[in-house]
């Protein structure tokens, strides 16, 4: 687990938007709109960076796939992953406080 730790935490914008969008089973392209749409448009995954991401989450143990029809792979977060996200959330909790402890809550008054 500690080598887990160590490759995913700081974890990178689309890993972690890709982990989140697994809490529900969701194919590829799912993943893709749903992250477009939580994002409001910010982040836009190619395929390839998708495909390949997955790919390696899978053989890392952090998310699974729960199965494979009509050439459409379904994938869900693992226990792991789970774990693996929640360590990441707490990490971003701790950052935004940290950036609030010195500017603020209102950071728009800059």
């Amino acid at each position: 687990m500690e080598q887990i730790i160590k490759k995913y935490i700081p974890m990178t914008e689309t890993t972690y938007y890709t982990l989140l969008a697994l809490k529900e089973e969701r194919h590829g392209y799912a993943i893709m709109q749903f992250v477009r749409e939580l994002t409001e448009d910010r982040i836009h995954m190619g395929t390839g960076t998708l495909y390949t991401m997955l790919g390696r989450l899978v053989e890392d143990g952090l998310i699974v796939v729960v199965s494979n029809e009509n050439g459409k792979k379904v994938y869900r977060l693992t226990s792991t992953g789970e774990e693996i996200l929640k360590m990441e959330l707490d990490r971003l909790r701790r950052q935004l406080r940290n950036g609030e402890e010195i500017y603020g809550t209102d950071c728009s008054q800059g």
